[in-house]
């Protein structure tokens, strides 16, 4: 999107007819300590704290927060600590900010689901085997460059902590068919930024890197089905639907001609791309990296473009219903290490949750408990 010094922040555009009535949650990504939940209006009504710092979060049904930390620069033996969304820990908060689940693993990042049996799914990275690294297309060649790129690894932690479920992403590629754009670097292979289930517990994936997102049988670790090259450029946040569909945001910022994002839902059977939303023109829909996307329950779907901190809502006719541009910046300023353009209100993502959701009930929602706070920011 378009940025001004003058652009307003906060809500920015509501219609109450067409929108799907709930609450929002989002977090400042890189180095805020707060997770916001605001009403349709814009008013933050509950938030949560962590010393750690709150880079990206989720509601559990249970009325916890679960969430991603900051990183303290920890890094696997013969590497630098990867740049972006890595963390020290997975820490889940009651509603007043108390920890009562924690995971520490080494490198891990992005993302992560709880599963219905009550274990988590993580991600982490690990150092690949030299041999295999050396068989890895695409990328540039830099002189630091590792003997051992690192590798996704999704993991199954118990409440207790223990691994029970390791599936390395680099034994079930096809290392013919995952290559990395000519303008990516080599230091790990497919960054992947999204974990999450489907209907029948397999996990979907998504590769920046290669441009790719895919399915992974939960059983036998081998891919139902993979699609992206020629279509996605470094893409976020796919997501299944109910209908057997799949959400994801298109980040764009390596195609042919000009930059622009766009939300596609594809069918997974033949592979067609049943809707799109564009910014209109496009060029004024836009994040270079983070961002997502999510089916509402009245057919509408939520858009985090990232990197400015812009969450909106649009119908299935791709008419804007509610805007909002994320307010709170990061309390360490832009990371130096980031990428340009990236501002210090970007959102990794964003939620919406409707009044009568499990985790929401008997929770006090006055926004007027943050009459300062909202004060401040509106």
């Amino acid at each position: 999107m378009g940025w001004s010094l003058h652009h307003k922040t906060g809500l920015i555009h509501y219609a109450p007819q067409h929108s799907f009535r709930g609450y929002t949650l989002l977090t400042t990504n890189r180095g805020g300590t707060h997770a916001n939940l605001i009403d349709m209006e814009g008013k933050v009504c509950h938030r949560w704290h962590a010393s750690e710092g709150i880079n990206y979060a989720y509601l559990l049904a249970n009325g916890n927060l679960l969430l991603r930390t900051a990183s303290n620069g920890r890094s696997v033996e013969g590497h630098p600590a990867p740049l972006g969304a890595v963390a020290d820990a997975i820490l889940e908060l009651d509603w007043d900010s108390n920890v009562v689940w924690e995971a520490r693993l080494p490198m891990l990042h992005h993302d992560f689901e709880r599963l219905p049996n009550g274990n988590t799914l993580l991600l982490c990275w690990e150092a690949m085997p030299a041999e295999l690294s050396s068989q890895v297309l695409g990328g540039y060649r830099a002189a630091d460059d590792p003997d051992q790129m690192l590798g996704d690894v999704v993991k199954e932690v118990s409440p207790i902590g223990e691994v029970v479920y390791d599936w390395k992403s680099w034994e079930y590629l096809d290392l013919a068919q995952a290559i990395i754009c000519p303008l990516e670097g080599r230091k790990e292979f497919t960054h992947q930024n999204a974990l999450t289930v489907t209907g029948n517990g397999d996990f979907l994936v998504s590769y920046r890197q290669t441009s790719t997102i895919g399915v992974v049988d939960n059983k036998t670790g081998s891919f139902k089905w993979e699609w992206g090259p020629g279509f996605l450029s470094h893409q976020h946040n796919p997501s299944y639907l109910d209908n057997g569909n799949i959400l994801v945001f298109d980040n764009g910022p390596h195609r042919r001609g000009v930059s622009y994002s766009r939300v596609i839902e594809i069918n997974p059977t033949d592979d067609q791309i049943i809707w799109e939303y564009l910014g209109d023109p496009p060029i004024s829909f836009y994040s270079y990296h983070i961002s997502g996307c999510e089916r509402l329950a009245n057919g509408n779907t939520l858009i985090a473009e990232g990197a400015p901190g812009r969450v909106f809502e649009v119908t299935r006719d791709k008419e804007i219903v509610w805007e909002y541009i994320n307010p709170f910046t990061s309390e360490k300023g832009v990371d130096p290490s980031a990428s340009p353009g990236i501002y210090p209100n970007a959102v990794f993502r964003a939620h919406r949750y409707s009044p009568d959701y499990s985790g929401l009930q008997g929770k006090d929602l006055d926004p007027d408990r943050f009459r300062a706070l909202n004060a401040l920011y509106s």
